[in-house]
């Protein structure tokens, strides 16, 4: 750690501290109210709601497995992105040597730029066994969807028993795969560590404000927020 400055270990701080606070502000429970994710597991509900009045199911049947298949795509990414860290660690002579040849003329020891990619590889099996659980949600809630009673009267108990625990296993799915993504959100704002640690300030930062601005003034935000006023819900 003596390769270390002081700056590098402050600008490792905010990232850490960004990514903390990003969780707590988007996953508190006054967000959920406000925020892009928290309106649209409103909706993850209400459609539970709706698939239990139909008696065909083929169209929820394709939402599940686009939903399955995009989480599927991500968490083979992340494997893919975690093997490329595992490259870099192998050819790191070969790295430094031409990070050093470039104009900024980026000086870093052995050491350090392993723990840097070490660092990299961290998040991207974090991202992975996000989106590996999330994809694995979404098939117990197939599974759950194939399960689910029909639309009669004297069977309104049991949809309703079924409609919150699908629900509920589907707004799960939904936040481990949000977990995964901003995993992958903040490995970009974490590559500006290996150029210098004020450019991992600054891509922190910038991270953070363009996610907080999609989750709380984003179009796609509003207009979600005015459907669910215009719906009149609680």
């Amino acid at each position: 750690m003596s390769s270390f400055s002081l700056l590098d270990v402050f600008a490792f701080l905010t990232f850490v501290v960004a990514w903390f606070l990003y969780h707590r502000i988007v996953e508190s429970e006054r967000a959920r109210e406000q925020s892009l994710n928290g309106l649209m597991d409103r909706y993850r509900k209400r459609w539970i709601e709706r698939l239990h009045e139909r008696e065909e199911r083929i169209f929820d049947t394709q939402v599940m497995a686009g939903l399955q298949n995009g989480t599927a795509f991500f968490a083979s990414t992340s494997l893919f992105a975690f093997g490329g860290a595992l490259a870099l660690l192998r050819a790191a002579d070969d790295v430094i040597k031409i990070f050093a040849d470039l104009p900024l003329g980026l000086d870093t020891s052995r050491a350090m730029w392993e723990i840097k990619v070490a660092g990299l590889a961290v998040i991207f099996v974090y991202a992975f066994f996000k989106f590996a659980w999330s994809y694995r949600l979404f098939n117990y809630a197939a599974i759950l969807i194939g399960a689910s009673p029909s639309h009669e009267p004297e069977k309104a108990q049991e949809s309703e028993r079924h409609s919150k625990a699908l629900a509920a296993v589907i707004t799960d799915a939904g936040r481990q795969f949000n977990r995964g993504q901003r995993a992958f959100f903040f490995a970009l704002a974490y590559v500006g560590w290996f150029v210098s640690p004020i450019v991992l300030i600054l891509t922190t930062i910038a991270s953070l404000a363009a996610m907080l601005h999609r989750q709380f003034r984003s179009a796609s935000h509003d207009a979600v927020k005015e459907l669910v006023r215009s719906e009149k819900w609680d």
